[in-house]
C-alpha cells in the first residue's frame, strides 16, 4: 500500500507548483482537479448526473461541460453548490483512490484542494498544506481565470477557511510565489516523506 501524502491548499495557492516540484524529485501525483474534469467527461455518468440535476444549460454545444458557467451558478448559490459536491465527491474518492493504488513511487502526493471537509482525508497518511496570504490568493484568481472581484471572492468564500486548512496540517509550506523559495523546503520534505514511508512500509510488513 502506498505511502500518501495529502497535498492541499486554499484556491490559486500554489498547490500545482509544489506538486511539480515533488513530480521532479520521482513522487508520482495524482491530481484531483484532474479526477474532478474526468469523472464528468462526455459520456461519463457523472455529467448524466450533472444534466439531471442542474438542466441542459450547463452544457457546450459539443456536449462538453460548460465550465464557467457551471462554476457561476454554483458560487451564486450555496445550495447549488453542495448539490454539485454530493454528486461530485463520491466519484472524486473512488477515482483517486483506484489511481493511488496504481502509484509505483515510494510515497504519491494526492492533490486535493478540499482535503479538510471530506472523507478523502481517509486516503492519505499524511497533509501538506500549501499556504498563501487571501490578498495574493484573490490576484491570481483574477489574473489566472480573468474574473471579476465578485467572483474571485465568493470562488475564496466556499473552500475552508485558512485556519481550517492549518488545523489538519502535518506540514505547512509557506507559498510567497517565489519558485527559488520553494527548492529547498521541498528538498527537506520530499526527504522526510521517503524516510517516513520506509518506516511505514517496514511496519506493515512486519504486522501479523
Amino acid at each position: 500500500m502506498t505511502f500518501a501524502v495529502g497535498l492541499t491548499g486554499g484556491i490559486a495557492s500554489g498547490k500545482s507548483l509544489v506538486a511539480s516540484l515533488f513530480s521532479a524529485r520521482g513522487a508520482d501525483v495524482v491530481d484531483a482537479d484532474q479526477v474532478a474534469r474526468d469523472v464528468v467527461a462526455i459520456g461519463t455518468p457523472g455529467l448524466a448526473r450533472l444534466v439531471e440535476h442542474f438542466g441542459p444549460q450547463i452544457l457546450d454545444k459539443d456536449g462538453s461541460l460548460a465550465r464557467r458557467r457551471m462554476r457561476e451558478t454554483v458560487f451564486a448559490d450555496a445550495s447549488q453548490r453542495q448539490a454539485l459536491e454530493a454528486i461530485l465527491h463520491p466519484l472524486i474518492h473512488a477515482e483517486l483512490a483506484r489511481r493511488k493504488n496504481l502509484t509505483t513511487s515510494a510515497y504519491a502526493i494526492l492533490m486535493i484542494p478540499l482535503l479538510a471537509r471530506t472523507p478523502m482525508r481517509k486516503l492519505v497518511d499524511r497533509i501538506l498544506v500549501v499556504d498563501a496570504p487571501e490578498l495574493v490568493q484573490l490576484e491570481r484568481l483574477k489574473a489566472r481565470d480573468g474574473i471579476t472581484s465578485d467572483l474571485a471572492n465568493a470562488m475564496l468564500a466556499a473552500q475552508e477557511s485558512r485556519e481550517q486548512r492549518l488545523a489538519i496540517a502535518d506540514d505547512v509550506l509557506v507559498n510567497t510565489g517565489l519558485i527559488e523559495d520553494l527548492a529547498a523546503p521541498v528538498a527537506e520534505l520530499h526527504a522526510r516523506y521517503l524516510a517516513l514511508a520506509q518506516t511505514t512500509a517496514s511496519g506493515r510488513q512486519a504486522a501479523p
